[in-house]
Order: structure tokens, then C-alpha cells, then sequence
């Protein structure tokens, strides 16, 4: 069905990673039983599967964009003599470096890889979930930090709408459970 291998492929600097992706076998390890299942390619083409995905990286910009100023304002108050706390570092960085790695599931996910989309799909969800969690736990974060952690928040959960639309849960149907032999 949608296992299709003959399709449009990426070109340039994408046609590499995707070459190295297959050569490393990065979405066998990340996909699981469904690496190989890709959505239609007429509904990877459609127009409001494209439109969807541009916003979505529009918003992983303006994430990337948060997650920069959090570890620049981090680096000026530690310059200007201000204690900045542990907790801060590690949120900073491990959430910078959290939504970076979003870009690989929303690129894959737009080549067509439901593994990629359904992830891109769940932790568009529970980011943001953990992330409100974290900033109510008084005394963690300074202020700022708080502020940052709910705009990416915000952010997180504008992409997840758009996931979740009509349009992109009937372009990305769960593939069916694939009967072995001996089952």
C-alpha cells in the first residue's frame, strides 16, 4: 500500500542526510516495526500537507529562536555576576537540543515516514506538558526562565494542532498491524 519505494526523492544537502539515514540504518533503530510504512505520495504532495509542514518549521524556528535567547540570557546574567542556577544550564541546553532534533522527525515526517510523524505528533504533546510541570515547581527556575518555558510551551502546543488536523490524521494513517508467521 503505502510502502511504496519508488518515489520522489530529496535532493542536494537532504539527499545526502537521507543517504546516510538509509546507509545507517537510523530509521530502521527509530521507526521500529513501522520504519518502512510511508504515507501516499499524492498525500505527501498534497498542498495542505505542505502548507502544514512549512508552519511547523516556521514554529521549530521561532522555538530554536527561545531556546537560543534562554541560554544567551543565561550567559549575560552569569557574566553580569548573577548566580544562574544549575537547573537553568541544563534546561537551556537539553531543550535547545531537544527541539533541534524535532527538525529530523518533522524532515523525515515530510518525506513521508510515519514513524517520524508520530513522534513529531507525541512529543509536540507531552514537551509541552513536562515542560508546565517543571516551570510550577516553585523555587526551580528564575522568572525569565519560567516566562521562556511558557512560550515554548505555547509554541510546542500551536504545532501540535497543527499535527493533529483532519487533513494530517487521514495523510498519516497508522499503518496496520502486520501479521507474522507463527501469530
Amino acid at each position: 500500500m503505502a510502502d511504496v519505494l519508488h518515489r520522489s526523492e530529496p535532493t542536494g544537502v537532504s539527499a545526502l542526510a537521507d543517504r546516510l539515514f538509509r546507509v545507517l540504518r537510523i530509521d530502521m533503530l527509530a521507526g521500529g516495526r513501522h520504519w518502512r510504512y510511508r504515507i501516499e505520495e499524492e498525500m505527501r504532495q498534497h498542498p495542505s500537507t505542505a502548507r502544514i509542514f512549512r508552519w511547523v518549521r516556521v514554529f521549530l524556528a521561532i522555538e530554536t529562536l527561545v531556546g537560543i535567547a534562554a541560554l544567551v540570557v543565561a550567559i549575560v546574567l552569569a557574566r553580569s555576576g548573577v548566580a544562574v542556577p544549575l537547573a537553568v544550564w541544563l534546561r537551556a541546553t537539553v531543550v535547545l537540543l531537544i527541539t533541534l532534533s524535532l527538525y529530523v522527525f518533522a524532515w523525515r515526517a515530510q518525506l513521508g515516514y510515519w514513524w517520524a510523524f508520530s513522534r513529531l505528533q507525541l512529543f509536540s504533546v507531552i514537551f509541552p506538558a513536562v515542560t508546565l510541570v517543571l516551570a510550577s515547581i516553585p523555587g526551580l527556575y528564575p522568572m525569565w526562565m519560567i516566562a521562556e518555558q511558557i512560550i515554548f510551551a505555547g509554541l510546542m502546543l500551536v504545532i501540535a494542532g497543527f499535527l493533529h488536523t483532519k487533513h494530517m490524521r487521514a495523510a498519516y494513517p497508522k499503518p496496520s498491524r502486520e501479521r507474522r508467521p507463527g501469530r
